[in-house]
């Protein structure tokens, strides 16, 4: 990407307004009177726009969890010509029949730097995931490295949602629906079969993605917490409309029961003039995360730093979670205050957006990540044991450092590209080493 197109990008982004609640009934209209007024679908839509809907979840879904918008747009999504396969490149889906499912704890470096020209399309790769794309159920766990922006061509995922976090470099992200811009700190996600293409905001970009193939991301239910706290609904961003009316070439590339097609348009499928609904993409700052911590004794259980979470069929237990670590206090009295150690049914993977992560100071990059499969035994490394163990306990304030983690209820088999990866660190069971013996009966 030449800076030319990286400084238009960002005097593009850096202009942007935005409308604001997570689940909201928004609407949005690029030119005035482009939205109808009383009904969907009118005989005529205004200004000889065409009426669309597009539907997240089954028509028939209860209101609270329906999930659609309707779009007027220059052309239908209908005007297209036949979509071809075309190569996957690193980009892979559940189920993974030629994958491991491993019971080791296992961390990686940061993702190698990708080839001139590589855009975030071409730039991701599969880690791993579970589940079934087809089925609608699990999820992905990709990463991305791009040093170009998208031109001339979009994506849409027909799999799930993508939560896009950033993790160096900024993202502006042109939509359907409009445009939203990404930093590292943020987190954009993009609903289900929704269109987009990514520009960058600096001369490289690298992140992590997670797709979601099951039931929508939603904030997590409160409990005993009461009305506020964690990810406030006001803080998610969506965007307001803005289209393209450009004539010409435009390839268009689908996600579809794994694979990736091809389509060559003749037009831009980014040209929503108008539309209102709830299903929107939206970008989030995770330092807004009003974080709920023990103010007496011990470590909470991190689910309590969740900030949208995938229902499954059984109540509390998620498809996915999206967790983050946010610069927080620390006041527990007579308490290990690092995350314990600990056996999971869920699967952990933790990615670093910045700093360290606090269980484990040496090792774990931004850019890189861990993860920690169903009832692999982990926690702090030796050296963190050792100082947490002995730390006096004064209130003490977490601001280096900025980690989330993608927890699921399945394990997660590994690509094999992931499990023979040149930057998956070896002998990463060296960290519990030296773990000494202290009983004394």
């Amino acid at each position: 990407m030449t800076s030319t197109g990286g400084e238009q990008a960002r005097k593009t982004a850096e202009g942007l307004e935005y409308l604001s609640g997570f689940g909201n009934e928004h609407s949005s209209e690029a030119v005035p009177g482009a939205l109808p007024h009383g009904r969907n679908s009118p005989q005529r839509a205004p200004l000889g726009l065409y009426a669309e809907q597009l539907s997240g979840t089954a028509f028939t879904e209860p209101r609270h969890s329906n999930r659609r918008s309707w779009l007027y747009r220059i052309r239908p999504s209908a005007a297209h010509p036949a979509f071809t396969r075309i190569d996957n490149g690193a980009l892979r889906s559940a189920p993974f029949p030629e994958g491991v499912t491993d019971p080791n704890r296992l961390r990686w470096n940061p993702l190698p730097e990708p080839a001139t020209g590589t855009d975030f399309l071409a730039g991701l790769w599969t880690l791993g995931g579970n589940g079934d794309a087809a089925q609608r159920s699990g999820m992905a766990v990709h990463l991305y490295a791009a040093n170009a922006s998208m031109t001339g061509r979009v994506f849409s995922d027909s799999d799930g949602e993508l939560l896009i976090v950033p993790e160096r470099g900024g993202l502006l992200l042109r939509t359907e629906f409009g445009l939203l811009r990404a930093e590292p700190g943020h987190v954009a996600l993009i609903p289900r079969g929704v269109r987009f293409r990514v520009e960058l905001l600096d001369e490289t970009a690298r992140g992590y993605v997670c797709e979601n193939y099951g039931q929508p991301f939603v904030l997590p239910e409160l409990g005993p917490i009461g009305a506020n706290g964690l990810a406030n609904a006001r803080d998610f961003l969506a965007p307001t409309a803005a289209y393209e009316d450009v004539e010409g070439p435009v390839e268009v590339v689908t996600k579809y029961c794994g694979n990736l097609w091809s389509a060559t348009y003749g037009h831009s499928p980014l040209d929503v003039v108008a539309w209102h609904g709830n299903l929107v993409p939206y970008v989030y700052d995770l330092r807004r995360f009003n974080v709920i911590g023990s103010i007496s004794y011990d470590h909470p259980d991190p689910s309590i730093f969740t900030v949208l979470t995938s229902p499954s069929d059984t109540p509390g237990l998620a498809g996915v979670d999206f967790v983050v670590f946010a610069p927080r206090w620390l006041v527990g009295e007579d308490t290990f205050r690092p995350p314990y150690f600990h056996r999971n049914v869920m699967s952990e993977y933790m990615g670093l957006i910045e700093g360290a992560y606090d269980a484990k100071a040496e090792g774990f990059l931004p850019g890189g990540g861990s993860l920690h499969n169903m009832m692999s035994a982990h926690g702090p490394d030796r050296d963190t044991f050792e100082k947490a163990s002995a730390a006096g306990l004064k209130p003490q304030k977490l601001d280096d450092g900025l980690a989330f983690m993608f927890e699921t209820r399945w394990p997660v088999t590994l690509t094999p590209q992931a499990a023979q990866a040149g930057h998956l660190q070896r002998g990463y069971d060296g960290v519990w080493q030296g773990l000494e013996r202290h009983f004394r009966p």
